[in-house]
């Protein structure tokens, strides 16, 4: 990422973010709800064109079009963006199927050994509605395995998840890099994911990156934005929301 900015009818969203994730590694980008985050991964996907700058996938423009047949890339959403129509099995072979990968043999091939991978055989055959929220993130990312992704983008994994089941996707993103060599960009609130299983990670703060650096850095930064975000104190005489109630006066 080369000095990405990003604006929205005037109103700037992303300020001349730069960023260079290495090849296999875990990165993991943290910051505030509307910091940017998301829009962020959205122009590595090429799903955004910047305002100014440009996003390189190796040599290649993530916002040319021809980049998607260079590169693959696969992007697990937030909300799993699973088809409720269709079992995992097929949703997992979609993909392979649409863009015609290989014949019905290979495809079961990918998507029998993404399912085993994710322990996700027996749901092979049922629906999303059948499935517990936990299990459909996990097939989420069992379907952009089948891709046999380079770089594999994931959209806060651990949301509306408990802490155990949360723990279980931080251990599969670890693991995928470990089978499979991929390249992970992984934007998250999860403090305890970033800590545990990132190489390096960024902080982003209102549009611009904050910090960049190994886990162990950020324990016990001296940035107290950062510092405030990682590690919030509970102050019940002094709560945050009356503080921004005396901001918006």
């Amino acid at each position: 990422m080369e000095q990405l900015s990003k604006s929205y009818g005037g109103v700037p969203v992303l300020k001349e973010v730069s960023l260079a994730v290495k090849p296999g590694e875990i990165f993991v980008i943290m910051g505030p709800s509307g910091s940017g985050k998301t829009v962020l991964l959205k122009h590595v996907a090429g799903l955004e064109a910047p305002t100014r700058g440009r996003v390189l996938i190796g040599e290649h423009d993530a916002s040319d079009p021809a980049t998607r047949g260079r590169v693959h890339l696969a992007l697990v959403f937030q909300a799993g963006a699973l088809f409720n129509s269709m079992t995992t099995y097929d949703n997992l072979a979609l993909y392979p199927r649409e863009h015609r990968l290989c014949d019905e043999a290979g495809i079961r091939d990918r998507v029998m050994r993404a399912l085993q991978i994710l322990s996700l055989e027996k749901a092979e055959h049922k629906f999303p509605s059948e499935l517990s929220g936990g299990m459909r993130k996990r097939v989420a990312i069992a379907r952009a395995l089948v891709m046999e992704p380079q770089l594999l983008l994931y959209d806060e994994p651990t949301s509306e998840l408990d802490p155990v089941m949360s723990a279980t996707i931080s251990e599969i993103i670890a693991t995928m890099r470990e089978q499979t060599a991929v390249t992970s960009i992984v934007v998250s609130h999860d403090r305890d994911l970033a800590l545990s299983i990132a190489d390096r990670m960024a902080v982003i703060m209102d549009g611009r990156i904050r910090a960049v650096g190994k886990p162990k850095e950020f324990q016990n930064s001296s940035d107290p934005a950062i510092a405030n975000f990682l590690n919030p104190v509970i102050d019940l005489k002094n709560p945050r929301f009356k503080q921004l109630e005396n901001e918006n006066e």
